[in-house]
């Protein structure tokens, strides 16, 4: 089991399942938690009771990723709270598909890339100043396995996830002599309820769970991924 005590993490997404996850395994091998998501505080108090007033936790409900103003407020918020940061999890995103590209909207691209890519350049560009500074931190970016191959009805998904995997990959490049691990994962699908609800007759037993998936993550975020820049590493479960 990892030991990130003393470590501060910002998981961005954090009232997502993979959100809840992240913040459960990343809570119980002692880090201080950063919770953001687009969603309220008042829905973080229903999420984690426990962590309502916690002197280890701090929730930035209602922030807009997209929007670097906001999201440097939040960073700089995390680092009055607690002095530092040392991980930032970048699990916020989703999905918008099922059409051929011909057919579908281009104000999916637009959602698609905003949701997917936009938030972690975004978030990731308001923390690495402070990362270089202190010689030390860890960069996680949540892509998926469809960036890897196009695919049927999943043009603007595929291409936005595919961007996340570039942009790890440019970042290590630039930060990891600065002492900075930037690296993502693919997971294959993620068993949550939407996609059960979505994909009725699929088998759900080929799917990663979320708490698989954030062991990975937690992985990354460790020491003992020191020497891992610019990876992205497949979590495809039995899929």
């Amino acid at each position: 089991m990892a030991d990130l005590s003393g470590r501060v993490a910002i998981i961005t997404g954090a009232a997502g399942n993979l959100g809840q996850a992240l913040s459960h395994a990343f809570m119980g091998a002692g880090a201080r938690l950063v919770l953001v998501d687009r969603a309220g505080n008042e829905h973080f108090s229903t999420l984690y009771p426990h962590l309502e007033g916690s002197a280890d936790a701090h929730f930035a409900g209602a922030v807009d990723l997209g929007d670097s103003v906001a999201v440097e407020a939040m960073v700089a918020e995390a680092i009055g709270r607690f002095g530092h940061v040392d991980i930032l999890i970048n699990a916020a995103g989703g999905y918008r598909g099922d059409k051929p590209t011909h057919e579908a909207p281009l104000d999916d691209w637009e959602v698609m890339f905003n949701m997917n890519l936009r938030t972690a350049l975004v978030t990731s560009r308001a923390l690495s100043p402070h990362m270089i500074e202190r010689g030390r931190g860890k960069i996680v970016n949540v892509a998926a396995r469809a960036a890897l191959q196009g695919g049927a009805r999943i043009a603007a998904y595929s291409a936005s996830k595919a961007a996340v995997i570039r942009l790890t990959e440019s970042m290590s490049a630039e930060l990891k002599t600065s002492g900075i691990n930037v690296n993502c994962v693919l997971p294959s699908t993620i068993d949550t309820p939407p996609n059960r609800q979505a994909m009725p007759r699929a088998d759900t037993r080929k799917w990663v769970s979320p708490e698989a998936l954030a062991e990975v993550i937690l992985f990354l975020a460790s020491d003992a991924a020191r020497a891992i820049h610019g990876a992205a590493i497949p979590v495809y479960g039995i899929g």
